[in-house]
This record gives C-alpha cells, sequence and structure tokens, in this order.
C-alpha cells in the first residue's frame, strides 16, 4: 500500500473532505502533529504522498515556533525530488518558502466563501472543477511565486491563491476540503476581531457554509482525486 503522511500544525486543521479522494487512490494515511516529540525525527521524502495542512502561525514566526525551520529544512529535500506533495493554506506556504520564496503578510484578511479566478494553466487541470465555485479562504498571509512555479488561481485580494512546482507539487491557498467539517467551529471560536477584519462574522460563515460548503467538497475531491490520478499515470509511465 501506498503511504500518505498528513502533517497538522494545529488539531483542528485536518485533512477533512479530501480524505476520501486519498483513500480511494489507494493510500494508508497516517498523520503527525508537529508538536509530536517524533516530528522532528520524520524523514519527509519518506512518504508517497506528503500534505501539509493550515494553521494561524505565519511562516516567519519561526521565533515562536521553532518547528517551522525544522520542517521547511526537510520539505526542501523532498520538494528536490518532485515527490508528490500537496500544502493547503499554511502548507502552501511552506511549501513556497522552501522553494526559496518569501512569505509575508498580505494586504488584509481574506475569510469567507468566495470563488477564485482561473489562470490558463488551472483551467486546463483538475482545479477547472472549482470554477466558479465559492470556496472557503482563511488567511492574511500571502508568498512569492518561487521560481520556476506555475500559478493556477487568484482572487482581487491575493494574486497567488494556488501554484504547481515541478510535476507533483500542488500548493492551495484556499480551503477546497473544506464545507462539511464541524471542526469549522474551532476556527470561528475567539475569531470575532478576524471576521470583522475581512468584513463578515461567525453567523455569516455558518450560513454560507451549509448552503455553500457541500457543493465546494465534492468539488475538491473531484480536483484532488485527478490530481492523484495524474501522478499515478506519471508514475508508471516512469516506471
Amino acid at each position: 500500500m501506498k503511504r500518505a503522511l498528513i502533517i497538522r500544525h494545529v488539531p483542528y486543521e485536518g485533512v477533512a473532505g479530501f480524505r476520501a479522494p486519498i483513500e480511494a487512490a489507494g493510500y494508508t494515511i497516517e498523520r503527525i502533529d508537529v508538536d509530536d516529540d517524533h516530528f522532528p525525527h520524520h524523514d519527509l521524502t519518506e512518504p508517497d504522498l506528503l500534505i501539509m495542512m493550515g494553521g494561524p502561525m505565519g511562516v516567519y514566526e519561526q521565533d515562536q515556533h521553532p518547528w517551522i525551520a525544522c520542517q521547511l529544512r526537510r520539505l526542501a529535500r523532498r520538494l528536490a525530488l518532485d515527490k508528490p506533495t500537496l500544502g493547503v493554506c499554511l502548507g502552501a506556504q511552506m511549501i513556497a518558502a522552501a522553494l526559496g520564496a518569501e512569505v509575508y503578510p498580505g494586504p488584509a484578511k481574506e475569510i469567507g466563501f468566495a470563488p477564485v479566478t482561473m489562470t490558463a494553466p488551472g483551467e486546463a487541470g483538475p482545479l477547472r472543477h472549482l470554477i466558479g465555485l465559492p470556496l472557503l479562504h482563511w488567511h492574511g498571509d500571502t508568498f512569492a511565486l518561487p521560481e520556476g512555479a506555475t500559478i493556477l488561481a487568484r482572487t482581487d485580494l491575493y494574486a497567488h491563491q494556488a501554484f504547481t512546482s515541478g510535476r507533483n507539487v500542488l500548493g492551495l491557498q484556499f480551503h477546497a476540503e473544506m464545507g462539511e467539517d464541524p471542526r469549522l467551529e474551532a476556527w470561528l471560536a475567539d475569531s470575532d476581531a478576524d471576521l470583522a477584519a475581512a468584513g463578515t462574522s461567525a453567523a455569516a460563515i455558518r450560513a454560507d457554509n451549509a448552503a455553500l460548503g457541500p457543493a465546494a467538497v465534492r468539488a475538491g475531491r473531484r480536483m484532488l482525486g485527478e490530481w492523484l490520478e495524474g501522478i499515478e499515470q506519471r508514475q508508471a509511465l516512469a516506471a
């Protein structure tokens, strides 16, 4: 069996709706939290698939979170091998940083359900399943596009919403995995200030999640399933 390792930066940001397509693609799923005593000793080049989820910290806050620098060093070795890697929100920012790009605070909080605008490469690949669909955004940081990377999606506030690097590395700033996960309540807890700064509220997010979330998750699953299928096909051709 192929092995997928999920890195959780906080307990309330898990793989959520992406679990089904990962398992359908034949991966056994393992999970590790960054505060696990064993985390610094994991060789991140070993898993067949690495998935890094989100978190409220910034990549540049390494003095507060020493595990970030440790993770970036090991992640850079994996990316140099172009091994299948997915980063979501903070995970995408970690990929950008490990590839040498700057991660920094963005112009404003982007929180709530809204569609992304695809570039031509985005429309031509698995992200086309997301076209026109409101997806959950919850971030305030952004990143420079890594050298050699291809931008796939943007919004008016954030030009870098999704990118690929090499053939097997995908970064998503938005949360196409969210929409049915009850852990959204943990995101909303103690977030009134951030929500207000983004011009929304917990009540509005809950209402949009109920109305828009299931369709977003269905599309996210189709997107991820196709991306994983492409990896499988390329590996078969190279064998």
